[in-house]
């Protein structure tokens, strides 16, 4: 028995400090001097120096003068502590459609803004035709809810308004976009996108310059 006993523990010992000691303390010491602002969380800072928040974490902005992020089922809408999804299929009648409230439940709120609602809200505010086309990332929220970039298409139709509201010339609006458009991962992978904190920090910064 004690034959057996021995051993084990001495594993359990050594593989706790290993692997649960050294193994971790290796990898935050390679990160901090390889990887050093994304093991920080990727923080941003506007133009004080005030952090206000991450460039992996998308946020609300509502205010016109702003690039509005795609839609959020993350608890009210970015979240971080309720990262989700809607989990409705692309044929629910209610991901198209929507829902009305239910009078018989007053307690509860079931409104529910569907594609062709957020398509609607979304040419009005960006003075679009009825017909007009819509991105896909403006009126579907992603699986985390937190999805910090939006389409290059999505960033573009809303330049035209982000540039009356801040007196600016859409051309230098477009120009900005273009500055904070990030390629596809390894060149391949995925689409480009537009970090929505970041274009709108620096848009923030031209305005004040200007």
């Amino acid at each position: 028995m004690r034959r057996q006993l021995l051993p084990a523990v001495m594993m359990m010992v050594i593989f706790t400090v290993v692997a649960g000691l050294i193994y971790p303390l290796i990898v935050t010491g390679i990160s901090q001097v390889a990887f050093h602002d994304k093991a920080e969380g990727s923080l941003v800072e506007n133009a004080d120096g005030e952090v206000v928040g991450s460039s992996l974490l998308g946020q609300s902005f509502t205010e016109p003068q702003y690039f509005h992020p795609r839609p959020s089922a993350a608890g009210d809408g970015y979240d971080p502590t309720l990262s989700s999804g809607s989990n409705l299929g692309p044929t629910n009648d209610k991901l198209l459609t929507g829902e009305e409230d239910d009078p018989a439940t007053p307690d509860v709120d079931e409104t529910f803004d569907g594609i062709e609602q957020r398509a609607d809200a979304y040419r009005e505010e960006n003075g679009l035709d009825d017909d007009a086309d819509v991105p896909v990332d403006a009126v579907t929220a992603s699986a985390s809810g937190l999805d910090p970039n939006i389409s290059v298409a999505n960033a573009r139709l809303q330049a035209s308004r982000v540039a009356d509201e801040r007196g600016l010339d859409v051309d230098q609006v477009l120009d900005v976009v273009d500055d904070h458009t990030d390629g596809r991962d390894l060149g391949f992978l995925g689409e480009e996108g537009v970090n929505v904190l970041e274009l709108n920090l620096a848009l923030d910064e031209l305005s004040d310059a200007g």
